[in-house]
């Protein structure tokens, strides 16, 4: 089998893994910053900790073992502009609290049945395109420009500048983060939060595995796959456009995993007999959705990813482009959450 058809078959694989985890154990950052900031329920956040500490270790195991370079990935970059990273991982965190879930969470709910997360999907894939391709981009493009500055495409690399050899930084950052992260999410865990943990670290292995489907079995000489693993704000768009213009384009790695994403969660949402179609309580709580959606697509445009895409794979990479937009994403859910702009929901809620 060609390069090109195992990626897809690879995306579509790691998707469905991740759809049939992520329903059955309801893995979301905003619900755990949630649990974390509000409610006092930490075993979700536990999980995306663990999830962030087994991305990173296994990531850079794979860069380690000369399989994958996660300085070809896109977070990896030489020059960004921090600002408007910033910027844009607060316009997605604060439209992922509006929203009331991730793009990743709307598409898994979306497999059960909850007609919501249909207009959240819409909305974020139209104006993700919008900011990367369509009327927003030069934009986009004009701030990038003039905001950029200098910077080592990733940590490892900083510490290499200073006479360190890169491959042992590279070591010593990743067991320097990932063993405190993991300590923390496992420490005090009771037995209850034993589903939720094993959901993080299979979804952190599947970071990985996205990393190992695009840089090894996508490795073709003459049309290398790009490097890539879990995101779903650009590919929700690319999957929108793919169902529109199917015979004029191929599919990507990230259409395939959408695409798996969806069919996995169905398949957990029937076999639990969670399946049941649900809408909007008002037309207040549709626009809510629709500007959740919008703020998520242009914020992840702006910050190169979302939630899952930079809050997991691209920090797996170690990138200081990763580490300003999960800031920014942390910044716009508290906001949102818990700050001057804290977003208050009627007394019967929508249920992520």
């Amino acid at each position: 089998m060609e390069p090109y058809r195992m990626t897809l078959w690879a995306g579509l694989a790691i998707g469905l893994a991740f759809g049939i985890v992520a329903r059955g154990t309801a893995f979301c950052l905003l619900s755990g910053l949630r649990g974390w900031w509000v409610t006092g329920e930490r075993a979700r956040i536990r999980a995306f900790g663990l999830a962030l500490a087994v991305a990173i270790l296994a990531s850079q195991a794979l860069d380690l073992a000369g399989l994958v370079d996660l300085r070809a990935s896109l977070y990896a970059r030489t020059a960004f502009a921090p600002a408007l990273i910033l910027l844009g991982g607060a316009l997605f965190g604060y439209g992922m609290v509006l929203a009331n879930g991730c793009g990743a969470r709307a598409l898994v709910l979306l497999a059960g049945g909850n007609l919501r997360s249909f207009v959240v999907l819409a909305c974020l894939g139209v104006a993700a395109y919008a900011t990367l391709s369509g009327v927003i981009a030069p934009l986009r493009l004009a701030a990038a420009a003039r905001g950029a500055v200098a910077s080592p495409p990733d940590l490892a690399a900083a510490l290499a500048a200073w006479g360190v050899g890169e491959a042992a930084a590279r070591l010593w950052l990743a067991a320097l983060l990932a063993v405190p992260l993991a300590a923390l999410a496992l420490a005090g865990a009771a037995r209850r939060d034993a589903g939720p943990l094993a959901g993080g670290a299979v979804v952190g292995l599947l970071v990985a595995a996205g990393w190992a489907a695009t840089g090894v079995l996508g490795a073709d000489d003459f049309e290398p796959a790009p490097l890539a693993s879990l995101t779903f704000v650009a590919p929700v768009g690319e999957t929108i456009q793919y169902a529109m213009l199917a015979t004029g384009m191929r599919p990507s790695f990230g259409v395939a995993v959408v695409a798996g994403v969806f069919l996995g969660a169905l398949v957990a949402a029937l076999a639990s007999g969670t399946a049941r179609l649900e809408g909007f309580s008002s037309p207040r709580a549709m626009l809510r959705a629709m500007a959740g959606g919008a703020l998520m697509g242009a914020g992840g445009a702006l910050a190169l990813g979302c939630s899952v895409g930079q809050g997991l794979t691209g920090l797996s990479t170690l990138a200081p482009a990763s580490i300003v937009a999960a800031a920014g994403i942390l910044a716009g859910a508290w906001a949102g959450l818990r700050g001057p702009l804290r977003v208050v929901r009627p007394a019967v809620a929508e249920r992520v």
